[in-house]
């Protein structure tokens, strides 16, 4: 019985804090080194915003550049992090559509595919929560979304 227990609560200390940590910071890398590698080469980015015909390519730049550095840094400690989580979702589908929609090029389907695919780990992050290492944990955040 002891063994059965402690298994138990280890299943349950992997569910509840570890897995959910790892899984936020995984999902957060790719917006931060993206941030950072727009911040590295502003004028590439611009270049490639403006290639897909769309105005603005500095604003669009800095709004980028802050959706992925504070989006990414809030998910990695957990903080807000269901609306982060629908937030950082709705700007991958977005990317995805705007930037990869050149299918019969695998290159861009494969960058299309990876960002639904973030889409749906972030979806699966808004709707299960930070784990218990988290910002929210801590200060006792309320699970609004957990409700709807």
């Amino acid at each position: 019985m002891n063994n059965a227990n402690n298994i138990n609560i280890n299943n349950n200390t992997l569910n509840t804090a570890i897995l959910p940590l790892a899984g936020r910071l995984l999902m957060a890398l790719i917006f931060v080194f993206s941030a950072i590698g727009k911040i590295s080469a502003p004028a590439a980015t611009m270049g490639y915003i403006s290639a897909m015909g769309l105005p603005f390519p500095a604003l669009g730049l800095a709004g980028a550049i802050g959706v992925e550095l504070i989006g990414g840094l809030l998910l990695a400690f957990g903080y807000q992090t269901r609306l982060v989580a629908l937030g950082l979702a709705a700007f991958s589908v977005v990317t995805a559509v705007l930037f990869h929609g050149a299918i019969g090029d695998q290159n861009q389907l494969i960058h299309l595919l990876k960002n639904l695919a973030m889409a749906g780990g972030l979806l699966q992050i808004a709707a299960f929560g930070p784990g218990s290492l988290s910002l929210d944990a801590r200060r006792g955040a309320p699970q609004v979304l957990a409700r709807i």
